[in-house]
């Protein structure tokens, strides 16, 4: 009698694949790919960067064709060519910031933020890594336009009161200051967006901060006005990269000081949204 043994088949093995790990270094890579898979993010770039430029060579060469005009405003006559081409940073810190709402709030309109945090459960990382990522980007756009109007701006008015080189004293603290004030308006527009999630409450808040907010301070009593005003954000921030100071601003250390305590304090509000409400 013949036993026949019934032998068990297994399975052939799966080939094993690598265990997948999220590390900082991939969330910010990824985060990095979704920023340029964006034509918005060229755009807007592209316009802050012509804002500074075209409106810091538009301020310089209007100072040198009216100096010495009976017509020319006072406070305009005493500008220097530092200040003159800084002239497009209020235009350039709509364009960096409603880029930093869109980058972030821009997620929640379009259901990508599900994605996002399937793939980084911990969600915070995901926050880090988009302001970091896009505040790099803010710097390094705002750092090439403020010295890109200053070098040709210097040059414009060139022989009037305005001259200044770039070894004058307090001139590239200022462009530098400028630059890395617009790149914590972006880290603060990716704040807002993540805080809010809507793309037209973020630029809004962001508009009020910078812009509004200012004017209306100056309908206070004047015994506060000087003691509030100079902590507001766009005040805070104007110290950065001023070249003088009275005693109604902030030095350049004290205005740095300050906005990065209302950029942690946006950062903050997100990061909390974030961990306690559902997406």
């Amino acid at each position: 009698m013949t036993t026949l043994t019934a032998t068990a088949q297994t399975p052939p093995a799966a080939p094993s694949r690598p265990p997948y790990r999220v590390t900082g270094r991939r969330v910010l890579a990824s985060e990095w790919e979704k920023l340029w898979s964006l034509r918005s993010t060229w755009i807007t770039l592209g316009l802050g960067l012509l804002f500074l430029v075209a409106f810091g060579l538009i301020a310089s060469g209007r100072y040198e064709s009216t100096y010495g005009s009976p017509h020319m405003d006072h406070d305009f006559a005493m500008s220097t060519a530092v200040s003159l081409s800084l002239f497009g940073t209020n235009f350039a810190q709509l364009a960096l910031g409603v880029l930093g709402v869109l980058v972030t709030a821009g997620e929640y309109s379009t259901g990508m933020i599900r994605s996002s945090l399937a793939a980084v459960p911990r969600r915070l990382p995901v926050l880090w890594s988009k302001a970091a990522v896009f505040g790099l980007v803010a710097l390094v756009v705002a750092l090439v336009g403020v010295f890109v109007a200053f070098l040709f701006g210097s040059r414009i008015v060139s022989g009037t009161p305005a001259a200044m080189g770039i070894s004058h004293a307090g001139v590239v603290r200022s462009l530098l200051g400028a630059g890395l004030y617009l790149g914590l308006v972006g880290v603060i527009g990716t704040a807002l967006g993540s805080l809010l999630r809507s793309v037209a409450g973020g630029i809004s808040v962001l508009v009020a901060t910078l812009m509004l907010i200012p004017g209306l301070a100056s309908l206070l009593p004047s015994s506060w006005r000087d003691d509030i005003t100079c902590y507001l954000p766009s005040n805070a921030g104007e110290s950065m990269f001023a070249l003088t100071h009275d005693s109604t601003s902030l030095s350049p250390g004290a205005g740095l000081l300050v906005f990065l305590g209302w950029t942690a304090l946006a950062l903050a509000g997100a990061a909390y949204r974030l961990l306690r409400s559902d997406v």
